[in-house]
């Protein structure tokens, strides 16, 4: 750590403290350790309150360096209370290690937000001498509140909200606590325990910030998840439970309830082996039985040992009386983890601050107005509250309230737009026999509440989600493969744009009948009539998602085999497999979706209206059929069996091929056939999602919530159970895709290959920058260029093995932006992204493929074939570039594309772009149907239609029975904001998509349905890599 500057430090400027002189966890006496020489390098750190501090560290530093500078820059004296946790390159969140280099623990420094959080609960607030560090306590048990971690009871909840609202504004006053409380969310449910909270509040005259932060931490140290973090696995029968560690040992829950407990004093040793977490008791004597020895399995091998690590930490620090030493080194072998705990234990602490009588620090409480003279208006008084005076604009959008978040993300895009949103209606309704709009709930990961705007499921590694601008756009029209602006055919122009005379994308025949644009006020009057209940709204995305899920189903069971049963070619135990395993599933779902559509009527009380009874609930319904879901497990087992024995028939067969891809090439096949294929199984992760969502928003006290609990168990069960099936044929389904794109290759599909990420780079050869498409496997890196095949197919250029491949960037040796050098075996190749933030998503995925690859033990199989001489690896020239413009001329382009011109690696093309195997994990649950207005920059009426976002598009139907899609469009690329006030958009839940001059706008019915919106097409528009921190398979 650098010596203090000769004026007031950043930190005393913030904390309003004296001159720090190294207080912190260090040993007594000591000022923070001289740092290793070399470059230094910027690490960001996000402090409880929510701000974001910057501090600079040598290369060589070990994660002690930066965790003492953090403890000095806010004066803290018990610091080793405290720890710094990241996302590591697998997406799990895990502690920083305090003796390893930082940099050999974080991969993007640049980019990786690091969170200074509590890792260290102890059973009793009074053992915390210092009232600063009760006041960052009392910032983290607000932040578990607000995420969902701490479940407690409707009244313990409202009583510690009132302590934490009594030390942020003081003294009870009913309009300004009542504003506070409208314009802050506490707790995810608060509005159902609002009265509670302020009946609390009133009862705490004269009490002191200090005050109130002792008693909710005398409140919160009774309840059961107390500084509780769940670790999921299950026992041996296979059920599904929970693992936490405490001061006491490790805890064992059921949901949220704890059903056992293993005190250290009986562990006699705690291990785990590849996914087996073993917990080995000592025998109890008055018993006498033998040691026994508990075994749970987790989800990786990766969460044992985040997990085993935490529990070693939390008994050193609790049950050792000083930190434990190393251990010497072996001579030959090495035999377990040498992992150790690092740091002061609980008693080092206390006896270090009841020996040094340190002064109390004086320091300025961040949330609370009591302390704080920084003069606002009143329209942002309750909004920046909740921020520091010298960071507001930081402050995450999952804190904020809806109508600042609303602003927040549109002044982040436009100075012009409103930073508030008013609360008019949005009219509109399906009339058909049950609704037709979208639920919406935004899937937050409120864990990470601290993170930047946009960013709540979002990778905190992304410093930003603006890629350079692509080409051009590239729409899909009727369904038929066209990527084209400006479209005529043989029947004339389909619709014009109002803003220029061109084709728009979204119009057809269909969509521009002068009645088909809506009228405002009888839509708002339609509306009116209809629940406004948040679990509404959920219930609603059931209903609309299970629509279009039933739809896809019937392109297998309906579309794919009237075509195949027509067809002598077609092997008939293919045939027969498919509709064995298909049709019990459609027939099911067909059953379902009627008990789910008469609930939704019941509950908008449109049909059976002499009924009488609670129709206001879906757990009920949800948990029958989830019950009855449970017994098709059979079937959707078998559904991988079915994607393999088609790819084997299609390679057997030229006439079953061809078969195949004919009806790939009709406009009921809106997708790859393969994803069709998957759905079932992607269907799981959805009501998966939707329940959790349910369980979220009930309190335990309401009568849906045990069905919900229920089924969420059941549904949670079904995943784990096929997620090792449904993560292989993900990546089997996508190697076949990309091998349907691809000429010049061979055996793409060989088992243990792994497809990591694909998109455009350009290649420097002798004839200067070429642009080509690159394609990331577990084993090798292939580039090619768009061939002139009537399929636009591309072809084969080379193949870099990764065993023994190096990287370099290169910039300043060749003058090119973004450019890194990558040197194999047999040649190396000098290749520039399109931007920094795309090099560093392709430099940090090739170094992990790298890394895997020297881990395999099986040697890398050449994709391409052996004709393909060495010359023809080199030779980079040969191949003809097409502009987008020139793909997207009028003459013939739907005969010259055909179907394939509409799939990802097209649109990466065009938009020079990339997408990788983790976005399509994401975009597998990030799916959503409904109905939206839709208005062109310039036209006056709103169009309605229904709208499917899947597979990184939006598809417009008319309505949800229309089996084929009038239009498409390809998001990536596209930028999701709200509209300016300059943009004369006077309506509410109107979101903007945006790419270069094509503006179109949405709106939605409410305020659900609008973030939900927003939530889904973010994550089609933000790669994974710097925006969002988790896939799929970390929710297992």
């Amino acid at each position: 750590m650098v010596e203090p500057a000769d004026g007031p430090s950043t930190a005393g400027q913030r904390l309003g403290a004296p001159e720090s002189f190294g207080v912190s966890s260090l040993e007594p006496g000591l000022r923070p350790p001289a740092q290793p020489p070399g470059r230094q390098v910027s690490i960001r750190v996000q402090m409880l309150d929510d701000t974001q501090e910057v501090f600079q560290i040598s290369q060589r530093s070990p994660g002690k360096v930066l965790f003492d500078l953090v403890c000095a820059h806010l004066n803290l004296t018990e610091g080793d209370y405290f720890g710094l946790e990241y996302q590591d390159q697998r997406k799990m969140t895990v502690w920083l290690d305090l003796l390893k280099p930082t940099l050999k623990q974080i991969r993007r420094p640049k980019n990786t937000i690091l969170r200074f959080v509590v890792k260290f609960f102890p059973p009793d607030h009074t053992q915390l001498m210092e009232e600063l560090t009760r006041y960052l306590f009392a910032l983290q048990i607000k932040r578990d509140l607000a995420c969902g971690h701490l479940i407690c009871n409707d009244t313990s909840a409202a009583l510690m909200i009132s302590h934490i609202v009594q030390s942020e504004i003081g003294d009870f006053d009913e309009t300004q606590s009542w504003q506070h409380l409208l314009h802050n969310k506490y707790l995810p449910d608060q509005d159902a325990i609002r009265d509670k909270i302020i009946d609390c509040h009133r009862k705490h005259v004269g009490q002191t910030p200090a005050e109130s932060d002792f008693q909710l931490l005398e409140i919160v140290r009774r309840l059961e998840m107390y500084g509780v973090r769940l670790h999921p696995a299950k026992d041996r029968e296979g059920i599904k439970l929970s693992l936490a560690v405490a001061h006491t040992g490790v805890l064992v829950f059921q949901g949220y309830t704890k059903i056992n407990t293993f005190n250290w004093s009986k562990i006699r040793k705690l291990s785990f082996k590849r996914k087996r977490f073993l917990i080995k008791l000592r025998a109890d004597p008055t018993q006498n039985t033998h040691h026994d020895t508990l075994e749970f399995a987790m989800a990786s091998r990766d969460c044992c040992k985040v997990f085993w690590k935490i529990c070693v930490e939390y008994h050193a620090f609790f049950r050792l009386f000083e930190e434990p030493k190393p251990k010497p080194k072996p001579i030959l072998f090495t035999r377990g983890s040498s992992f150790r705990f690092s740091g002061r234990t609980q008693k080092q602490i206390i006896d270090y601050v009841k020996d040094s009588e340190l002064k109390k620090v004086p320091f300025e409480r961040k949330h609370s107005k009591i302390l704080s003279n920084s003069s606002m208006s009143p329209q942002s008084s309750s909004f920046r509250s909740q921020v520091p005076k010298e960071s507001a604009m930081s402050v995450p959008l999952a804190d904020q309230p809806d109508s600042a978040r609303l602003g927040h993300q549109a002044a982040s895009y436009s100075s012009d737009e409103p930073t508030a949103a008013t609360a008019s209606s949005n009219g509109f309704h399906d009339i058909l026999t049950a609704p037709c709009s979208d639920p919406i709930q935004s899937r937050q990961n409120h864990c990470d509440a601290g993170l930047a705007p946009d960013q709540q499921l979002l990778n905190p590694e992304s410093p930003d989600s603006g890629d350079s601008p692509p080409r051009s756009p590239h729409m899909v029209v009727n369904g038929n493969g066209l990527v084209n602006e400006q479209v005529k055919c043989s029947t004339g122009v389909l619709g014009q744009s109002p803003e220029r005379q061109q084709l728009s994308p979204l119009t057809s025949p269909l969509l521009t009948e002068a009645g088909y644009i809506r009228n405002d006020d009888e839509e708002e009057a339609r509306r009116k009539k209809f629940p406004t209940d948040k679990a509404y709204f959920i219930a609603k995305e059931l209903l609309t998602t299970e629509r279009t899920y039933l739809k896809d189903l019937q392109v297998i069971t309906e579309s794919f085999q009237g075509v195949v049963g027509k067809d002598e070619v077609f092997p008939d135990p293919v045939r027969n497999m498919i509709s064995a395993n298909y049709d019990p599933v459609y027939k099911f779902h067909q059953g379902f979706l009627k008990d789910v559509e008469q609930r939704l009527a019941q509950w908008e009380g449109r049909s059976n209206a002499h009924i009488k009874g609670d129709y206001q609930r879906i757990g009920d319904v949800l948990l029958k059929n989830t019950q009855g879901l449970r017994l098709l497990t059979i079937h959707l087992q078998k559904h991988s069996e079915c994607l393999v024995e088609l790819e084997r028939a299609c390679r057997s067969s030229r006439k079953v091929e061809t078969l195949c891809r004919e009806f790939e090439q009709q406009r009921v096949c809106y997708l790859p056939f393969n994803i069709f294929l998957l759905r079932p199984l992607h269907r799981l992760l959805h009501y998966k999602l939707i329940l959790e969502r349910f369980c979220k928003h009930y309190p335990p006290t309401h009568d849906d919530f045990r069905d919900c609990r229920a089924a969420l168990a059941d549904i949670s069960e079904m995943v784990l159970q096929l997620q090792g099936v449904m993560m292989k044929m993900e990546n089997f389904q996508k190697l076949l895709e990309l091998k349907k794109d691809l000429t010049g290759i061979d055996s793409l599909t060989m088992p243990g290959r792994e497809f990591i990420r694909l998109g455009c780079l350009s290649k420097l050869s002798g004839k200067g920058l070429q642009q080509r498409m690159f394609f990331l496997f577990s084993d090798s890196l292939v580039y090619t260029s768009r061939g002139m095949t009537p399929s636009n197919q591309f072809r084969v250029h080379g193949q870099l093995p990764l065993y023994g491949m190096t990287i370099r960037e290169s910039e300043e040796e060749w003058g090119v932006p973004h450019s890194f050098t990558l040197f194999g075996q047999r040649q190396s190749v000098v290749v520039a992204a399109s931007c920094a933030s795309e090099m560093e998503r392709w430099v940090e995925d090739i170094r992990m493929a790298i890394d895997l690859a020297e881990q395999s033990s099986s040697p890398t199989a050449d994709l391409l074939p052996s004709s393909l001489s060495d010359s023809k690896l080199l030779e980079d020239g040969g191949a003809e570039q097409e502009s987008e413009e020139e793909l997207c001329g009028s003459r013939s382009s739907l005969e010259r594309q055909g179907h394939r011109g509409n799939t990802i690696m097209h649109v990466c093309w065009h938009r020079n772009t990339s997408v990788s195997m983790v976005d399509f994990s994401i975009a597998v649950e990030n799916q959503l149907s409904g109905n939206l207005l839709r208005k062109f920059k310039n036209s006056n009426g709103w169009q309605k239609l229904w709208v499917v976002f899947t597979n990184f598009s939006l598809f417009f139907y008319k309505s949800h029975q229309d089996d084929c899609p009038l239009a498409s469009l390809p998001l990536l690329g596209y930028s999701v904001t709200v509209p300016s006030e300059s943009e004369n958009i006077h309506k509410d839940y109107v979101f903007k998509l945006h790419f270069k001059s094509h503006v179109y706008y949405f709106r939605s019915e409410s305020e659900y349905t609008f973030e939900r919106w927003m939530e889904v097409i973010r994550s089609a528009t933000c790669s994974a890599s710097h925006s969002l921190p988790s896939t799929r398979k970390d929710l297992y």
